[in-house]
């Protein structure tokens, strides 16, 4: 008997037993109740849930059945109007570009629409990816120390002290990227301007497009995730809120609102006044009753289960919350004058914002024994217990989405900007490099929102899931990055330069050291996909780059020798009857004043006799050739028919195939007709070297 929980959660599921709370220990009944358990059995009574997160043993449960008619009916419901609502935009177009993307841009808007950015606007608009990480880093790094139990809550101080630890020496080395590279130095530029081999700079490249994809992911998710710590009711539902969310963000990108600068600051702006009132009430609170509370946990105690690759994997977790630091590096040239000193000051006023963050937030998460709950976030928790669950804590709440939203919103650009960047170099498609009507780059838009979307859709939306595919790349291409300025240094030179360098050799082991701790202690959760992943992607760079060089070379002429040359040309109309299409076909054929031969393929004698009798009825035009198709193909007739030809022409001479096409009014009606012209153009185009043209004949009904 399929038993439904009144708040809408989902159930997990261990033996006979169904529950809400996936961190539920199914083997004692200690601490308070999380919900109501039932039974598969349908002769069962409904079991009475009494277990908790509290318990001792953990256990690793899969996710069960979610006993939801209405969750499916909603699906179902949400397929069909999807399906109508694209079936429609196919239909118009235009018109529907045009009312979600808005009306193309002329190029001059590039250079007349430029804005240049105060440092303290800039520090919002380029933080939001790395300081949003606070929202999750914490979290991520005490999930991989949850089943040690309570006795290990009090390690999430040193992890996240080493983790700033960490963000002050990647700063410190930015700063050094910033004054090398004042017109912007990212680990693709760095590499490609200080390494000879073309790898190194194209795995940095892979490396943070990879990251990027995994960052939209990430973020979406999160920010899904703190909505539905607030509003239970919609976590069923978390998969498909995150990709509605990865469709706006695509529309927002493709229209070009993200250059509004000062807009998109004042989320940030909010999320970061909220952590701060968050951690500064906190310390208040803790003032009035003592900073050692009932539920604070013990401080020093070692679990007996504690080892030195589980804090290493914790550690790996919480440096999730570093990601992002390269943006402002990578965005010099967006700053007002002095670049590089409004930059610098950019980067010291985060360093000491988000230390100050994680530390305090930390701190508040210890003292008042957070623990990690899947269905409500450690911040979100921490929100209620400091302010209750009222207008500040659902501003903390809406603020976190927010910050998180533009976390992604920033990676669309991010991803899309350095695709284009690659694609010009010749590394990838060069697609990626076009801009779209609102000179953004959309198809770098569209990929980042494919991939991020199959991602959410693979791993349910969640976050901690995702984490351990999160941040390697990233981590590769810091090391990168520092490894090619200590080249500079060498090579450069300059004042100080003895200075940089030592900065940037300590960030290049450090990273190289956090980046080889991912790999070991994520690889079976999921790292190994990224350790994979990431070769396969440089290979095809390089390929793709080798591709270019080749059609390069074969595509180049000399202007002295090669010069254009007149030869013959043999004009064949393929026709399927006598129509009005092939009289407006063959109309055009002629005005070529080139040999016209019409083509008939026929299936019978009927048929055939019958084109046959109407040809020399309507006065022989051109010469007619009659092919025979005992197997019904149209293909293999017309190819031997081409190669007797060339047989006869030469190889000099041109051999040109004119299709008639009638072009529907409507789109549907397509699908009512064989659309043998455009197979036909197609298997040519592909097999034949021969000239193809399609003569159309529009219908007006």
């Amino acid at each position: 008997m399929a038993a439904k929980a009144a708040w809408g959660e989902s159930f997990y599921r261990k033996g006979n037993f169904l529950c809400p709370n996936p961190s539920a220990n199914l083997a004692s009944v200690q601490g308070e109740g999380c919900g109501s358990w039932y039974s598969l059995n349908e002769t069962a009574e409904p079991v009475l849930c009494g277990f908790c997160l509290s318990s001792k043993t953990v256990w690793e449960l899969r996710k069960g059945e979610v006993f939801m008619g209405e969750v499916e009916w909603l699906n179902i419901f949400v397929i069909i109007v999807v399906a109508f609502v694209g079936w429609q935009a196919i239909s118009h177009f235009n018109f529907v570009k045009h009312l979600l993307i808005g009306r193309p841009m002329k190029s001059e808007a590039l250079r007349s629409n430029r804005t240049l950015l105060l440092w303290w606007i800039a520090l919002p608009v380029l933080s939001a990816d790395l300081y949003s990480s606070v929202a999750y880093g914490p979290e991520s790094g005490m999930t991989e120390l949850v089943q040690l139990g309570p006795g290990a809550k009090w390690l999430i101080l040193p992890l996240t002290a080493a983790t700033v630890v960490l963000l002050v020496i990647l700063i410190s080395s930015y700063i050094m990227g910033v004054i090398a590279y004042p017109n912007g130095g990212g680990a693709y530029a760095i590499a490609k301007n200080n390494f000879r081999q073309p790898w190194v700079a194209v795995t940095a490249s892979s490396a943070l497009l990879i990251d990027y994809v995994l960052t939209v992911a990430v973020s979406v998710s999160a920010a899904i995730a703190s909505i539905a710590s607030a509003y239970p009711a919609v976590s069923p539902y978390r998969t498909t809120l995150a990709l509605i969310c990865i469709l706006a963000l695509v529309i927002i990108n493709m229209r070009g609102v993200a250059d509004a600068a000062s807009l998109l600051a004042w989320p940030t702006f909010l999320f970061m006044a909220s952590m701060l009132a968050l951690i500064f009430f906190g310390f208040a609170d803790e003032m009035r009753h003592g900073f050692v509370q009932a539920a604070t946990p013990a401080f020093g105690t070692v679990p007996k289960d504690l080892t030195v690759l589980l804090i290493l994997k914790a550690f790996s977790s919480t440096c999730s919350a570093l990601t992002g630091i390269e943006t402002i590096s990578n965005s010099v040239p967006i700053f007002r004058e002095p670049k590089q000193k409004n930059a610098i000051k950019t980067y010291v006023a985060l360093g000491i914002i988000e230390g100050v963050t994680l530390l305090g937030y930390a701190y508040h998460l210890y003292v008042r024994g957070i623990s990690v709950n899947p269905n409500n976030t450690m911040l979100s928790q921490l929100a209620g217990v400091t302010f209750g669950h009222g207008w500040v804590y659902q501003l903390i709440i809406w603020s976190t989405f927010a910050v998180l939203i533009l976390a992604a919103n920033s990676t669309f650009n991010g991803f899309s900007q350095l695709a284009a960047i690659v694609a010009s170099d010749g590394y990838l498609p060069r697609k990626l490099a076009q801009r779209g009507d609102r000179l953004s780059y959309s198809n770098g838009i569209l990929m980042v929102a494919a991939l991020a979307s199959l991602l959410v859709a693979i791993f349910h939306s969640r976050t901690n899931s995702l984490i351990p595919l999160y941040a390697i790349g990233v981590f590769v291409s810091f090391t990168i990055a520092q490894v090619g300025l200590v080249r500079r240094w060498n090579r450069v030179k300059g004042r100080h330069w003895r200075a940089y360098r030592a900065i940037n050799g300590i960030g290049a082991v450090v990273t190289a050291v956090v980046a080889l701790i991912f790999a070991v202690t994520k690889f079976t959760g999921g790292a190994w996909m990224i350790i994979v992943i990431l070769p396969l992607f440089v290979h095809f760079s390089l390929t793709i780059s080798r591709h270019y060089q080749e059609v390069a070379g074969q595509l180049h002429i000399d202007l002295v020798k090669d010069r254009p040359v007149a030869h013959k040309v043999t004009s064949i109309v393929l026709i399927s009857g006598i129509q009005r299409v092939v009289n407006n076909t063959l109309s055009f054929a002629k005005s070529l004043d080139t040999h016209v031969i019409a083509v008939y393929v026929g299936f019978d004698d009927a048929s055939i006799e019958k084109v046959r009798k109407r040809w020399q009825e309507w006065g022989s035009p051109c010469e007619l050739i009659v092919l025979k198709s005992q197997y019904r193909s149209l293909l293999a007739p017309i190819a031997s028919f081409i190669r007797k030809l060339e047989a006869e022409k030469g190889k000099e001479d041109y051999i040109h195939i004119l299709l008639p096409q009638f072009i529907m009014k409507k789109g549907w009606h397509n699908l009512l007709h064989n659309q043998s012209a455009l197979i036909l153009r197609t298997w040519l185009v592909l097999h034949k070297d021969v000239v193809v043209t399609t003569v159309p004949f529009h219908l007006k009904k």
